[in-house]
């Protein structure tokens, strides 16, 4: 098992989709994972600090796991099958450990407002990991990072606009700070 950090969220200019940028903590190994607009928009208020006016769906998540006096110990993204992601989140109560089935963007979500640890068991890192410059996006291995279904209905003209703001919202963020 490999701990992961959080490298970078990004917009594909394609398909305006996002995807996470996990990378291996020891290597220069490289995850890329596809998720929903919201999911990312939720992990990146939280790498910047910001509050949304009400809560959002992951701090209603880690409210309720801290109400109920568990913890999260640490996030695993635990498979991958035909460019879908599995994780786990492992949460200590008084009494045991449980784990709970879960997509990996909502388990990302949550590890970043619980500040626990993500780890990508080795068959995921072997199947999907891949070498990057992540200052140009080029890979360094020959592989295709497809979006989930491939299959995409054209984007209008008003709703490239209004992705247009998060695009340039997301490009800004600054991971660095996490620890």
């Amino acid at each position: 098992m490999h701990e992961m950090v959080i490298e970078s969220i990004r917009v594909s200019l394609v398909n305006y989709q996002r995807v996470v940028i996990l990378r291996v903590k020891e290597t220069g190994k490289y995850l890329p994972i596809w998720i929903g607009s919201h999911e990312a928009d939720s992990i990146a208020y939280k790498l910047q600090d910001i509050s949304a006016p009400r809560p959002l769906t992951h701090d209603l998540l880690h409210d309720v796991i801290t109400e109920l006096d568990a913890n999260v110990k640490k996030i695993i993204i635990s498979g991958i099958d035909e460019n879908t992601f599995f994780a786990k989140i492992e949460l200590a109560t008084q009494n045991s450990i449980i784990e709970i089935d879960c997509r990996p963007s909502d388990a990302i979500a949550l590890a970043v407002r619980t500040e626990s640890p993500i780890f990508a068991i080795n068959e995921v890192i072997e199947k999907a990991g891949v070498k990057m410059d992540i200052n140009s996006d080029e890979l360094k291995k020959e592989t295709e990072i497809s979006s989930p279904d491939n299959s995409f209905a054209p984007i209008s003209e008003e709703e490239v606009k209004k992705l247009s703001a998060y695009s340039k919202f997301i490009e800004t963020l600054n991971t660095d700070d996490i620890k």
